[in-house]
């Protein structure tokens, strides 16, 4: 449980007066400062909707106590750490992430060749770094703190309560000159009872994506699990989840580079029923109103709503699925295959644990990596699971 000082007075954040505190601090542009350490590390205030929310200020994660619930991991130890600075520029002041992607909102005229949201070659190296389409989902996760968990919260993490916190984390990300959230599309978990009201609501959600009688159209961004995919006449059609009755629509090249470009998320899915498979698309509407994807990514999570890459990752998130202490799963963003990151880090003790996985073939230069990427924060723990040893070993809890 976290304590603020606003000002004066130390407040805790189960206080019922809270929210009345925050916006009186808020008008009054009072910085809170986070009391897991003396004297105090700057928060921010954050107004979504009429909530006013405390969070840790950009970059800062890592200087809280490492069972602080606003503690986060080191981006270095993540892929988040090459693209700080340059594809994400935070705002100290206001929270803001401005971020620089490499798709498009836009088109005009006839389709463009079809698109996948990222590449088994993504590369942090070169020039000017920018999110690919999954590199974006994963940094909406990690801002939602979804990559977080505890067994606390078991049976507490729903899509409804997900959709809420990916809204929220995309309020506070800015794209192309305008929110993340003015964009996005994240469907509401059906009911049946509610049916009329939800798609009056999904058609105003979708209203920009309207094409106009000329020039360019406007995309938007669908973040939602895949029910299935299923062949049409033409193409594929996607079903979203809690979408059962608006499909949409993929043609044959883009699902073919689909299917060869996550051929992995594919198998994991299929290997795990508990399992769900995320789906990032940009899309627009065409004249006759159905939903046509321009380009596409997959991420997979697990029955808990943390990602995974691989089953050696999938055991580990199990793993920690059944801890008590507060895990952090790390995210590859851009990262190359042959670039080590932290699988997840552990808050256990008075020391956080970077948890390490290495496939099983690897070089002498990754090990070298590895061990420059450890030794680079020596503040923080290591266990490293080398999956050509054998069986995972005991978590340090």
């Amino acid at each position: 449980m976290r304590r603020f000082r606003l000002a004066d007075r130390i407040i805790e954040e189960t206080d019922e007066n809270l929210q009345d505190a925050l916006a009186d601090a808020y008008r009054n542009r009072v910085r809170p400062l986070c009391l897991c350490k003396e004297p105090g590390l700057a928060m921010y205030i954050a107004q979504v909707g009429s909530q006013y929310i405390v969070k840790r200020m950009p970059l800062s994660g890592d200087a809280h106590n490492a069972n602080c619930p606003s503690y986060d991991p080191p981006d270095e130890l993540s892929g988040l750490g090459v693209l700080m600075g340059s594809a994400i520029q935070v705002d100290p002041e206001s929270g803001l992430s401005a971020l620089k992607v490499e798709f498009s909102l836009t088109r005009l005229g006839a389709r463009a060749a079809p698109a996948i949201g990222a590449s088994r070659a993504d590369s942090v190296a070169g020039g000017t770094k920018k999110l690919s389409l999954r590199s974006l989902l994963h940094y909406l996760w990690h801002q939602a703190e979804l990559t977080s968990w505890t067994s606390r919260w078991a049976g507490k993490r729903h899509w409804w309560n997900s959709r809420w916190h990916l809204l929220e984390a995309a309020e506070q990300m800015r794209i192309k000159g305008g929110t993340l959230r003015d964009v996005l599309f994240v469907p509401e978990s059906f009911r049946a009872t509610d049916k009329a009201a939800i798609e009056q609501r999904r058609a105003a959600a979708m209203a920009s994506a309207v094409p106009p009688r000329s020039g360019p159209r406007k995309l938007m961004i669908l973040v939602g699990e895949v029910k299935e995919i299923v062949p049409a006449r033409n193409g594929h059609r996607l079903i979203v989840k809690h979408m059962p009755d608006f499909p949409f629509m993929l043609d044959e090249a883009l699902h073919r580079r689909l299917c060869a470009r996550f051929e992995i998320e594919f198998a994991l899915w299929d290997a795990d029923e508990q399992s769900h498979l995320m789906v990032i698309a940009t899309f627009g509407l065409s004249p006759a109103g159905l939903a046509v994807i321009e380009e596409i990514a997959l991420m997979m999570v697990s029955e808990s709503w943390i990602p995974y890459d691989s089953v050696y990752e999938k055991r580990l998130v199990d793993a920690l699925a059944k801890v008590r202490s507060r895990s952090v799963k790390g995210l590859r963003y851009n990262l190359a295959a042959e670039t080590p990151s932290a699988a997840a880090i552990l808050q256990t003790g008075s020391q956080p644990v970077g948890l390490y996985i290495v496939p099983q073939t690897v070089d002498g230069d990754y090990e070298d990596a590895l061990g420059d990427l450890i030794a680079s924060r020596p503040d923080i723990g290591a266990w490293v699971w080398r999956v050509a040893d054998g069986a995972m070993p005991a978590l340090p809890v």
